[in-house]
């Protein structure tokens, strides 16, 4: 089947052909003849994923078009920066430039060379290019079944789990079917659980019949109708020939005739099973069950609303697991018990992964083994007989071929990394991943994919926002060894480390496209003083909050050894600038940290860029922006950690900016002009003098400009904390999309905070560091109609807040934090129809009344969570 890496490659070179038509005048049949032939490829690839090809030639030919696909984005790319140039150039005054058309005539010599090895390429393989009869082909078979080491012998930790579901099967007598999922990521004992739960007494007292169906990828709805049917009757061959829907008659009748029945449906892939398995139950209200494993989150929310989501392992139950299968009923040597702990850890909570590493250990007794084994725990895990990554491709292989190029991608940051969301959906669209889809922006499509592979269980999900979306995520590091692995192969990107003499690993510029780097390897890297125009993106990441110190000249050589580098983040040190760092025109993605009092005036001729991060320690109280950010019609997001005073559009540029996003922009920024020119921002944070904002007239009024914007903060600077703030009685009216407002600082006082309560799009509300003032907050009937997150925090001065469900009817998640004097909090929430979390911090004097509010919902039999820390 085609190589999905592959496809996606072909699929850029085909967009950067066609994209970049105006800038290849003087080569136009060259690159037309190219063109021609990458569509021709591309064909043969979107032909593959249909056919089934037997040809041993297959991984030649992959590579061999990789192959011609760099070299072709090198020569493209080269002359799209001599053609800018030129263009530029001749923009202030008209001449012939032998100089450009050299250039033009030595491309169109190396294109047409390349082009005749595309053309060699299809002709040598000739059987492989033409067209193959479709086969009925099946699912990629694996070597894995769910019967594995976690059946031997009992896990720890799945008491309390196995006790929740337990209850959930066997509660009540005279009910409908039930089904309950348990959903969870490859090796937690998904399967160990169900067999636990399947031999407690108390099932064996509810249900007369218990059946357990393997369901597994290579599934057929006949197969399991049989399986079934195999619990009621022996033997089953005068069924044999019925068709699906005579089978599940029959299985109907005969439950009808008995009692209640649990079916159990061990790894499940699609509803179609779910779907097809409660088509057998008959009607009678007898209060059957049907329990089902499954890794995908949406399936199994499709299945039950509310799921049973199994977490990995407790520190202490991972510990424990760790010393019963390395020792059996022994304890762990003295000696040995720190390792244990470490290599416990490094399992990450999977049980399968646990025990494999403990049979490795088992036996051993020198401390230098176990030192060696817990240096190295995945990769231990991949080479072991029951090899893991088995477990993770099947999840891999189900994934759609663009998705599988972003789960890769995200073995780019560094094991344990905690991933920002909003970061790695950057850097998937700057990387050319997210191909556009109608009536859906690029982010969009990016956190679409993120959610899916976050309910797939192949990314962990560590924090969310307040409006419920996705913050931070990880990698298990069993997930992120496969990630490498397979990346490697693939040739997405390669990890430049130490070897064990040393020595750096040699880049072959056929594969190396991008680098990610360690920060410890950094230094010995820049001193080889490397050169490679192949490498697109380069990477530093370090998880640490000090910067790598290296001297101005080692930064200086990374400018010259990418230049032609589409992708920089290296906010792990502090950078600098310089004339080579000028001239990288192919720039989208940049991610820097360094003293910067200034965006200096050449960030204008990135006219690709797409995303700037800049994380400056000046002591300056604004990043002064001189560079024309409006002439870059590619920039998307500008994220600075301190306020940015932007430039007034020039009249030259006609075009309006395609901003989304302007994180943080000074006040006095906030003019007519610039936001009638940035009218499609969609999140803005301003942070200055808020008093001088809301009185001019040049100021708040100018958000009017923003039709689109959805997230707004306004930060008041605590130098003006002193001055007396009012909301303006149209601010409703001014920003009427948003639909999250953050505020701090700005002190307005609790009687004006119904002019929110009439901001009709208005879903998340942050309220931080005295935002509003007063003792007591008394909302007006009617107001906060679509409001479901309210987040206070250090509202000193609060003391009392009034509620009920004619101005809160939609309030789900409550999140309160270091309001002092706020001594309880209004019952009343308890009867919000919609309220089911809650979050206290620093909160001592208001808990009994928080738990007060838990007690009256939970008596009703509604699910609500309350979280208390001090």
């Amino acid at each position: 089947m085609t190589d999905a890496g592959v496809n996606f490659l072909v699929g850029n070179l085909l967009d950067l052909l066609s994209g970049n038509i105006d800038l290849i005048r003087g080569v136009d049949d060259e690159f037309k003849n190219l063109l021609e032939e990458v569509q021709r490829l591309k064909a043969f690839l979107d032909d593959d994923a249909k056919f089934h090809s037997e040809s041993s030639l297959w991984d030649q030919l992959v590579k061999e078009i990789q192959k011609m696909v760099h070299k072709s984005e090198d020569v493209i790319d080269k002359f799209l920066i001599q053609s800018k140039l030129h263009r530029d150039k001749n923009k202030v005054g008209r001449f012939f430039d032998v100089g450009h058309m050299a250039v033009v005539r030595d491309l169109a010599a190396e294109i047409k060379d390349i082009h005749e090895k595309v053309k060699k390429l299809r002709q040598d393989h000739t059987d492989s290019f033409s067209p193959k009869p479709l086969l009925d082909i099946p699912e990629k078979a694996h070597q894995v079944t769910q019967k594995g080491p976690l059946e031997d012998d009992v896990v720890v930790g799945f008491d309390e789990e196995a006790k929740e579901v337990i209850e959930r099967l066997v509660k009540g007598q005279e009910e409908s079917l039930d089904i309950i999922p348990v959903v969870g990521m490859a090796g937690l004992g998904k399967t160990t659980l169900a067999r636990k739960i399947c031999n407690d007494s108390k099932l064996s007292l509810k249900f007369c019949r218990i059946i357990w169906v393997n369901v597994g990828l290579q599934y057929k709805i006949k197969d399991i109708y049989l399986t079934i049917l195999n619990f009621f009757t022996e033997p089953i061959e005068d069924h044999l020939d019925k068709d699906v829907d005579a089978l599940a008659k029959t299985i109907s009748d005969f439950m009808n005739e008995g009692g209640r029945c649990l079916i159990v449906l061990d790894d499940v892939w699609v509803a179609e099973v779910v779907d097809a398995v409660k088509k057998v139950f008959p009607r009678n209200k007898k209060g059957d069950r049907i329990m089902l494993t499954t890794r995908d989150v949406y399936l199994a929310t499709y299945a039950n609303r509310d799921p049973h989501k199994l977490e990995v392992l407790t520190p202490s139950n991972r510990f424990e697991l760790l010393e019963k299968r390395a020792f059996g009923n022994g304890k762990f040597p003295v000696e040995l018990v720190e390792l244990g702990e470490k290599i416990a850890q490094r399992c990450g909570g999977v049980p399968l992964a646990t025990v494999l590493i403990a049979g490795l250990l088992r036996g051993l007794r020198n401390k230098s083994d176990w030192v060696r084994v817990e240096s190295n725990v995945p990769q231990h895990l991949h080479n072991n007989d029951y090899d893991f990554a088995l477990f993770i491709e099947m999840s891999y292989d189900r994934l759609p071929e663009e998705m599988q190029t972003c789960f890769l991608y995200c073995g780019i940051f560094p094991r344990g990394f905690d991933i920002p969301a909003w970061k790695l959906i950057r850097l998937w669209i700057a990387e050319g991943l997210i191909k556009p889809q109608q009536s859906y922006t690029l982010e969009e499509i990016a956190e679409l994919h993120l959610n899916d592979l976050v309910h797939r269980n192949l990314v962990i999900l560590l924090q969310k926002t307040a409006d419920g979306r996705i913050k931070t995520c990880r990698l298990h590091d069993l997930l992120h060894k496969f990630c490498r692995t397979m990346a490697a192969n693939k040739w997405l990107f390669q990890e430049i480390y130490t070897t064990p003499d040393n020595s750096l690993p040699i880049q072959d510029p056929d594969t190396c496209r991008r680098l990610c780097i360690h920060p410890s390897t950094l230094y010995d890297f820049l001193s080889t003083k490397p050169y490679a125009e192949h490498v697109r993106s380069f990477y530093c990441f370090s998880s640490k909050q000090k910067p790598i110190h290296l001297s101005p000249t080692n930064i200086k050589l990374i400018h010259k050894a990418f230049p032609l580098m589409r992708v920089l983040d290296v906010e792990s040190f502090r950078f600098v600038f310089s004339k080579d760092f000028n001239q990288l025109f192919h720039l989208r993605y940049i991610a820097i940290s360094g003293e910067f009092k200034a965006l200096p005036p050449p960030f204008g001729n990135f006219w690709n860029l797409q995303t700037l991060i800049l994380n400056t320690s000046t002591s300056e109280p604004t990043l002064d922006v001189k560079a024309d950010i409006w002439n870059l019609l590619q920039l998307r997001h500008l994220h600075s950690n301190i306020p940015a005073k932007l430039p007034s559009p020039t009249i030259t540029t006609g075009k309006p900016s395609c901003l989304q996003t302007l994180s943080l922009v000074a006040s006095e920024s906030c003019k007519k002009d610039v936001f009638a020119k940035a009218c499609f921002l969609k999140k803005l944070s301003i942070r200055g003098q808020m008093a001088a904002f809301f009185e001019s007239r040049g100021g708040i009024s100018n958000l009017e400009e923003l039709k689109c914007l959805e997230h707004l903060k306004l930060l008041n600077d605590v130098l003006y904390m002193n001055k007396t703030i009012h909301l303006p009685a149209t601010f409703f009216r001014l920003v009427r999309t948003v639909n999250k407002l953050t505020l701090a600082n700005t002190r307005f006082s609790w009687s004006e905070a119904d002019k929110l309560g009439q901001l009709e799009s208005l879903e998340v509300l942050k309220l931080k560091q005295n935002a509003f003032v007063g003792n007591s907050w008394k909302p007006k009937v009617g107001g906060f109609r679509k409001l479901q997150v309210l987040w206070i925090e250090s509202s000193a001065e609060l003391e009392s807040w009034e509620v009920s469900d004619v101005n809160f009817p939609m309030l789900s998640h409550l999140v309160l934090i270091s309001c002092d004097k706020l001594d309880a909090l209004p019952i009343e929430l308890a009867d919000l129809p919609n309220f089911q979390e809650m979050r206290l911090e620093k909160m001592s004097k208001a808990i009994e009344s928080a738990k007060a509010i838990e007690e009256r919902k939970t008596s009703k039999s509604i699910k609500f969570k309350l979280t208390i820390s001090c």
